[in-house]
């Protein structure tokens, strides 16, 4: 006789049903903290976008990308550091201690560094660019916020080390933007423009740092300490600098769009153009959720020789992303119009723009956390190498294709980008490692998409504006989470969710008794 469904359920190693359960925990956790998130900063976009009007605008939207690129480079890869190694010193709080110290003494040194470079800088940029005489002192004030989310950073980053996933939604997921939300109210309200916004901005900011640091150290016992710092600053930076030097080529790699757009289109472009990333951010959900806690899983893994699980979980993994993600991608394509009407009435020019920049979205989600692996199996110098290879690359086409296409070409070179190097990566870590998450189960939530799909655009056409969206969107996930009841899922997946519909439902029920 076969195996029955919970046979099959049943019989995944109990190693491979504890990691698996340990992520799509933190999944289920960040997901929401994500999602509030996203909802945070496109109600701060949406204020500030009808607040200082489209010119203004485009200045914070320069200024903001520009910030949040220096961000990626401020920490100098001391948050996979922090990933790679706590968890490996779990019994060993000194050395915890240490590389903690390490993650916020270079996170602050690159930062002062960073604020430093952007003061000086801020000038002749504003001549390369949009030319406004607002962006000088709105870059400068946001050259100190880089300081600031870098010690926010480093603090999330160490509740996700030690698994704590609500830590680090609840610092880096909901309060960074809502202090960002809070200040730009404020200081609209209050009748500033553009300068007078960045620095209400940083001001938020500044209070939320200062609470990040204690608190992390309460609540997860690992208390930075400059004692030990030398012994380990070997290995931390043997991991952390090619980390950084990734980071860097990543940026001229994924994000190279955001300041060619400011360089060669107007304010107003750049404008456009940041609605679409808010819209795109959306998108990214599902992997950022899964990445949560697979980096400390897989590097525990890995240092125990347990290869067969690790590829075994990453599959499972990747496979729940692409379930996820399907979906949201649908909606975007279909109703992507009706929701960057919501900025504005200009902004739905953005939706091309949107279409194509999804497209990488749609690969770097189908491949998973390659990135990760390659770090937490020890392959970050491979990783490196490949990120100024591609970036190099990457410098050149999106230049030509922004000239040539505006911000399409903008979303192209960024998505080609993305698609090239989520590939690479991918063939990287079965040639490395022998990691290949792929099997005939992904094609289960690829048919569900376009049944999914379909719905959405026959509600597109038949309801007219705004109510499309959710008309369309409740009726399309229903008719996706149908076919997937239809179709079959893999017996991971239905472990997945059992296990945590009955944690959810005890919780919940726990909560209602008292």
């Amino acid at each position: 006789m076969g195996r029955t469904r919970d046979d099959s359920v049943e019989s995944i190693p109990d190693d491979e049903r504890e990691a698996l359960l340990t992520i799509a925990h933190g999944a289920v956790v960040t997901s929401g903290g994500v999602s509030g998130q996203r909802l945070l900063m496109t109600t701060v976009e949406v204020v500030l976008a009808r607040g200082l009007g489209p010119a203004a605008y485009g200045v914070y939207a320069l200024a903001w990308r520009i910030t949040q690129l220096l961000v990626k480079l401020v920490t100098f890869g001391s948050v996979p550091a922090l990933q790679r190694f706590l968890p490996s010193y779990e019994d060993d709080p000194r050395r915890r201690a240490a590389v903690a110290g390490l993650a916020y003494l270079t996170t602050l040194t690159f930062g002062i560094a960073i604020a430093a470079a952007v003061w000086l800088s801020a000038p002749r940029l504003n001549d390369l660019t949009v030319a406004r005489p607002s962006f000088v002192p709105t870059m400068r004030a946001f050259g100190v916020l880089v300081v600031l989310l870098g010690v926010i950073t480093v603090g999330s980053a160490i509740f996700r080390a030690v698994g704590s996933a609500r830590g680090e939604v609840l610092f880096n997921k909901l309060l960074r933007p809502a202090v960002r939300l809070v200040g730009a109210t404020v200081a609209l309200a209050a009748g500033y423009s553009v300068v007078g916004v960045a620095g209400a901005i940083v001001v938020a900011t500044g209070l939320l740092a200062l609470v990040v640091v204690p608190v992390a150290a309460r609540v997860t016992g690992v208390v930075p300490s400059p004692r030990g710092m030398r012994t380990e600053a070997r290995r931390f930076y043997n991991h952390a600098a090619p980390v950084a030097m990734s980071s860097l080529g990543k940026v001229f790699q994924n994000r190279i769009d955001v300041l060619l757009v400011g360089a060669l289109l107007t304010a107003v472009a750049a404008g456009v153009y940041n609605a679409v990333l808010v819209l795109v951010a959306i998108a990214w959900i599902p992997l950022l959720s899964f990445n949560q806690l697979l980096p400390p899983v897989a590097s525990e893994l890995y240092a125990d020789g347990r290869t067969q699980t690790l590829n075994a979980v990453y599959s499972s993994v990747t496979r729940l992303i692409v379930t996820t993600v399907v979906p949201i991608l649908a909606v975007l394509v279909v109703y992507g119009r009706e929701l960057l009407g919501v900025f504005g009435p200009g902004y739905v020019e953005g939706y091309l723009p949107l279409v194509v920049y999804l497209g990488g979205v749609s690969v770097g989600s189908a491949v998973g956390a390659t990135g990760w692996l390659l770090m937490m199996t020890d392959h970050q110098y491979a990783r490196m190498l490949l990120d100024w290879l591609l970036a190099t690359l990457n410098v050149g086409l999106t230049y030509a294709f922004v000239l040539r296409f505006g911000l399409v070409g903008a979303a192209l070179g960024t998505s080609l980008a993305i698609a090239i190097q989520n590939g690479i990566q991918v063939l990287l870590l079965r040639r490395f490692e022998r990691l290949w998450p792929f099997d005939r189960t992904f094609l289960t939530p690829m048919a569900a998409g376009v049944v999914a799909l379909a719905i959405m655009w026959v509600i597109r056409l038949a309801v007219p504006g705004l109510a499309a969206v959710g008309v369309g969107a409740v009726s399309g996930i229903a008719a996706y989470v149908g076919a997937l009841r239809v179709i079959g899922v893999d017996p991971r997946d239905r472990l997945v969710v059992r296990e945590l519909t009955e944690r959810y439902t005890a919780d919940l029920t726990q909560l209602l008794r008292r």
